[in-house]
């Protein structure tokens, strides 16, 4: 005496049931997070991404708190501890400095990069910027939330 499902089609179909109801809160879960992603519309460049070498951490951070309290940007991460080799009045030079990598609005940089120029020690300040192609939708939307037009 056999014990568990028939044989057969009646066997295929009581697996499908089965397989069906266990599965269903899974694909539910993939199908709500694929609709989500797939339903956030994004423009490339709307945002992006720029970068400010400073002398040292207390200048980026001044400059960070400066940048998201105008509402010049979302974040700001701060990187300690990078080496920049450059060229400056003919010499080369090398100097342990501290990078900002600021998110903002492609609209806003100009007004970013006027801010940096102000209150930034160096006689010439970098600031460039790149736009975002693509990134995670939430976040993106975030940034647009939080910097207004």
């Amino acid at each position: 005496m056999q014990l568990g499902l028939p044989c057969g089609p009646v066997r295929t179909v009581v697996l499908t049931v089965l397989l069906s109801v266990l599965m269903l809160p899974l694909l539910r879960i993939v199908g709500l997070r694929a609709f989500s992603m797939a339903s956030e519309t994004y423009t490339s460049g709307t945002h992006s991404a720029a970068f400010v070498t400073c002398p040292n951490e207390q200048v980026a951070k001044d400059l960070a708190r400066g940048i998201v309290e105008r509402k010049l940007a979302a974040c700001v991460n701060i990187v300690p501890k990078i080496t920049s080799v450059y060229e400056w009045k003919g010499k080369i030079e090398e100097d342990s400095e501290v990078l900002l990598m600021i998110k903002t609005r492609s609209s806003k940089v100009s007004a970013l990069a006027n801010y940096v120029r102000s209150n930034h020690p160096y006689e010439v300040a970098e600031v460039i910027s790149m736009p975002i192609d693509q990134g995670n939708p939430p976040y993106l939307k975030w940034i647009s939330d939080t910097v207004p037009e």
